[in-house]
């Protein structure tokens, strides 16, 4: 079975448990994790949910680092000058290869050499725009 990802496991025990429901049968969220886990391969939630959250980690980042990704649509790539916070809630500062401009509109623009995130732990920022797409996301750039 193809790996799915945590927000899909999660939708699919919601849609059982509303389903088994519709049949008469009630079930917790609880129990509705853990027969999708099971239908997973998973021994139990807590397996599945560590086996997930593995696969979606991001690589270790470090001072340094080059990265790429977009930042309020747009594509770029340079160094990480600074980080700090756990992978969950981590704090970055990017210096910009070449600055990118982060207006849509072409009666005016504003460059950015250096771009400032938080991000979660598989490497998006908390903060999205109106259409649900991460301010910025990151990934290290090939060595």
């Amino acid at each position: 079975m193809t790996q799915a990802s945590l927000d899909t496991v999660k939708t699919q025990a919601k849609a059982l448990r509303q389903a088994l429901q519709a049949q008469g049968m009630t079930v917790s969220h609880a129990q509705a994790l853990e027969l999708v886990a099971r239908q997973h391969g998973a021994r139990d939630w807590n397996t599945l949910h560590a086996r997930l959250s593995q696969r979606n980690a991001p690589p270790e980042l470090a001072l340094g680092d080059r990265v790429t990704g977009h930042y309020l649509g747009q594509a770029y790539s340079g160094k990480i000058v600074a980080l700090s916070g756990p992978a969950a809630h981590r704090r970055v500062e990017i210096a910009l290869d070449k600055p990118i401009d982060t207006v849509q509109f072409d009666s005016f623009s504003n460059w950015r050499s250096r771009i400032r995130g938080t991000l979660r732990e598989d490497g998006c920022s908390h903060s999205r725009t109106s259409d649900g797409t991460p301010h910025l996301t990151l990934e290290k750039a090939p060595s």
